[in-house]
């Protein structure tokens, strides 16, 4: 569908209604990453409708993977480890720092050189933390000053293990899957716990993965099978709506079918702290992700204050959770420079984007603040070509005295196409 680039925000009071939302991202770009390493044919039901799950899909096909798509279910038909074609042209991962950087693991092993490139925003992204690992393995990747385009020149690899500097789920699903081609046994240790899902993934497609702790190990040389499994729905996307009722007393937002699993559900007893009542209902597990119904209620305004040990788990709802303070309140992020180099800076972008919705926030060199002092002015905040900045604008505009503007919130597309349409029927 289509997204207008500029979404009006009407002022609410209360929000409420039954939801479900999109497919996890995350988790989808590993099940098709895996479903393309593994033999026989795989079917996953509910796969991210947006931009960047679709970009792994264009990638995967360009390299010979036969895929098709029927609504949101995605049927893959896996080539198994080392089978990849050598693509025509270069791969396009869109504005998906995911998909680059964990396909570089998989095209560091093949027999061939592939180019990946990026749109302008993803071309600024830093492509180091991925090179020097896969480096060290015994590839050689090109890049403009370590940055997109990126040219991987295929090669036989050795297991290497590795302690990155920055916790990143992606650098260490990056080596682990270019470690499933190798000779030997590659392991991650990471500084702090990162979200899970390539392990989880891993072990439902047939492959052996060790965690002890925070390392993580796999043994080369392994062949995976085609599995037939949902995707469940994406955690960082209900935690828009789940911030949305916390921080506008008397709401109730029943979400359903989500993801819950445990490296990515530290948003909950954030909001618990902030003053909401959330109630998690576990219902089943699904490939080794749980998922059920999260049902949040507004009851009242606190202050929160995000330590740098905390960062790490909830890096994709920072911008979310800062939505809480526009209704009042106070939020602080410490150690956050990560958010410097996502899809924008996010820090800068967040914070001119709620002053000019007449939201008292200041930046500083690894975070932010941001106080709320009753109903803002509204005004325009621009996005920024952000997906997660077009949201959280969105949320924090409802507490508003008139009706504000987010520009470029044609953005939504990369994760949650659907995202303004499902906030109107919410405070309807």
């Amino acid at each position: 569908m289509s997204v207008a680039t500029t979404a009006t925000i009407t002022p609410a009071t209360r929000v409420q209604g039954r939801l479900t939302v999109p497919g996890d991202k995350s988790i989808s770009h590993r099940y098709a990453l895996l479903a393309a390493l593994s033999e026989g044919r795989s079917e996953l039901g509910n796969y991210a409708p947006g931009a960047d799950c679709q970009s792994t899909l264009t990638c995967l096909r360009g390299l010979g993977v036969e895929i098709t798509r029927s609504g949101n279910t995605v049927t893959i038909e896996g080539r198994g480890i080392r089978n990849f074609r050598s693509p025509s042209a270069p791969l396009d991962a869109g504005n998906s720092g995911t998909t680059m950087r964990m396909l570089a693991g998989i095209l560091a092993a093949q027999p061939f050189t592939a180019t990946m490139i990026g749109d302008e925003s993803l071309s600024r992204r830093p492509m180091r933390r991925v090179m020097e690992p896969l480096g060290l393995m015994g590839a050689r990747i090109d890049a403009v000053d370590g940055h997109a385009p990126l040219t991987v020149h295929g090669t036989a690899l050795h297991p290497i293990h590795y302690t990155p500097s920055v916790p990143s789920a992606q650098v260490k699903s990056a080596v682990i899957l270019a470690g499933l081609h190798t000779d030997g046994t590659t392991a991650v240790t990471e500084p702090a716990q990162t979200r899970d899902h390539t392990e989880r993934a891993l072990a439902a497609f047939g492959f052996n993965v060790t965690v002890n702790g925070l390392t993580v190990s796999i043994a080369g040389g392994q062949r995976g099978q085609g599995r037939t499994m949902p995707v469940p729905g994406d955690f960082s996307s209900a935690a828009f709506w789940m911030v949305a009722a916390a921080s506008l007393p008397g709401s109730t937002i029943t979400i359903e079918q989500v993801g819950l699993n445990p490296s990515r559900t530290a948003l909950i007893e954030i909001l618990r702290r902030f003053g909401a009542r959330v109630d998690v209902h576990p219902e089943s597990v699904e490939a080794g992700e749980p998922l059920g119904t999260i049902v949040v209620t507004g009851d009242r305004l606190g202050s929160l204050e995000i330590a740098p040990d905390e960062v790490p788990g909830l890096i994709d709802e920072l911008p979310a959770i800062s939505a809480l303070a526009a209704h009042g309140g106070q939020v602080t992020i410490h150690g956050a420079g990560e958010l410097r180099v996502k899809e924008s800076d996010r820090i800068t972008t967040l914070v001119t984007g709620f002053r000019n919705l007449g939201i008292n926030a200041e930046e500083h060199g690894d975070g932010y603040t941001v106080r709320g002092s009753g109903a803002p002015t509204g005004g325009v905040a621009d996005a920024g070509g952000d997906h997660r900045m077009a949201m959280a604008f969105a949320i924090a505009a409802l507490a508003a005295q008139q009706p504000s503007r987010i520009e470029g919130s044609d953005a939504v597309v990369i994760s949650y196409p659907d995202f303004f349409d499902t906030l109107q029927r919410l405070i309807a």
